[in-house]
């Protein structure tokens, strides 16, 4: 039985309506923060699917030392926050060292563990401790069983408040592949799946000097991962990918989505009545 996860207004698990996480995969600026938030709050209330707003503050794990991180820790932060305040929504970001976990848990409704840092026990406990919500990306390089270590890691804290997200895993170089059996596994310790779309078509450090994507692929794996029984769905898109600072090879176009969710949100249903 997977448990309900409550963040602010929004129960996740179990027989819960499936919920959506998106937003562009980096702050770019205040104006654009807020303007992709409004979108997309627009989009979900009209399609009927409870809504999450991600972006990073900071991306920490770039390929190059001259690729784009966004604004830092508290000049993003300031931005979340007015964006949470502004559109009453729930904000989920990376956090990347324990000395972020304090200042970032005054913002954040969801601590995220990012892929390559999810066996950081250090960070994956301190933000445990945070009471919040915690979501555990699963490595890229783990295989679906394995996560188990790191829920434990947040159980010892008495924090049962644990998301777990699958993001493809490696296959050779510069290339991720989906095992949707990998769905199932990870739900097998009782706690919500999130099936990370965008990220499952990155091709890491693909460009030589940055990642590239196979963005045209998002959306029938989105539709493989709520059939097979993910919780929530986490998109990164973008008014113009194209133009997009961080990412853009495998996010999603925002005028693209709204179309795409009512036909996800048809299996999302089918599949609570099963």
């Amino acid at each position: 039985m997977i448990k309900t996860v409550t963040i602010n207004d929004i129960q996740i698990g179990q027989n819960n309506p499936l919920v959506i996480i998106a937003g562009p995969c980096v702050i770019e600026s205040l104006n654009s923060t807020i303007e992709h938030c409004e979108q997309l709050k627009g989009i979900l209330h009209k399609v009927g699917l409870p809504f999450i707003f991600k972006s990073s503050y900071d991306k920490a794990n770039r390929t190059s030392i001259n690729s784009f991180r966004g604004p830092g820790l508290t000049k993003g932060l300031e931005i979340l926050e007015t964006v949470k305040k502004k559109f009453n929504v729930s904000i989920i970001s990376d956090v990347h060292s324990v000395i972020e976990i304090k200042e970032a848990s005054q913002v954040l409704d969801i601590l995220q563990i990012p892929a390559f840092l999810s066996r950081q026990t250090d960070l994956v406990v301190e933000a445990a401790k945070t009471g919040k919500t915690i979501n555990i990306k699963k490595a890229q390089f783990m295989s679906p069983e394995e996560i188990k270590n790191v829920v434990l890691k947040v159980e010892t804290t008495k924090n049962n408040n644990i998301l777990i997200t699958e993001r493809g895993t490696s296959f050779g170089y510069n290339m991720l592949v989906n095992d949707f059996r990998s769905i199932p596994i990870m739900a097998e310790t009782g706690y919500p799946i999130v099936y990370d779309a965008t990220h499952s078509v990155q091709r890491p450090g693909g460009k030589g000097a940055s990642s590239g994507g196979d963005s045209k692929y998002v959306f029938a794996l989105s539709k493989a991962a709520v059939a097979v029984g993910c919780n929530v769905l986490f998109l990164e898109v973008h008014e113009n990918p194209e133009k997009a600072l961080s990412d853009g090879s495998n996010m999603v176009k925002i005028k693209d989505l709204e179309d795409f969710l009512f036909k996800i949100k048809e299996i999302s249903e089918v599949i609570r009545k099963q």
